[in-house]
């Protein structure tokens, strides 16, 4: 998947407006991504990422490897997209299913393995919700309940 495929998937799921909210929605929650994984799981995460979106884990990134939980990322996102933390949490999701797609299934583990996924405040499964659903057309079926209306 190229830049504008990517891109343009993201802009499609999440309704944006122009191609700049979809490319802040990506930054947003790749960044703090890349700087909440080690550098080495964060370059072979992001190397199957369109090479203008996988700076933003990579080369953007200048601390890798920092201790926050699920609710320090939903603020994170929030704070670079300039959104409510409700929407932030969503683009996150949405953003990690299409890279799900993209990201090889044993680097996209890699990625989880980092995240602890515990009952507690660190319960980064909120993340994956999306993937765990069967991915964005699933989930997006479940909310509206499915099928043509």
């Amino acid at each position: 998947m190229d830049y504008d495929e990517f891109t343009g998937e993201i802009q499609h799921r999440l309704e944006l407006p122009g191609t700049g909210e979809a490319v802040r929605a990506i930054r947003a929650t790749l960044l703090p991504l890349g700087q909440r994984i080690p550098e080495e799981n964060s370059e072979d995460f992001a190397a199957s990422l369109p090479m203008e979106i996988n700076w933003y884990m990579t080369g953007a990134v200048h601390d890798h490897g920092q201790r926050f939980d699920w609710t320090e990322l939903v603020e994170r996102v929030a704070d670079i997209e300039g959104v409510d933390p409700s929407d932030a949490a969503y683009h996150a999701r949405v953003v990690v299913d299409l890279t799900h797609a993209v990201v090889p299934a044993a680097d996209f583990q890699d990625l989880r393995d980092q995240l602890p996924e515990s009952e507690g405040a660190e319960n980064w499964r909120e993340l994956f919700r999306m993937v765990d659903a069967g991915g964005w057309g699933e989930a997006e079926e479940a909310q509206t309940g499915g099928g043509p209306q």
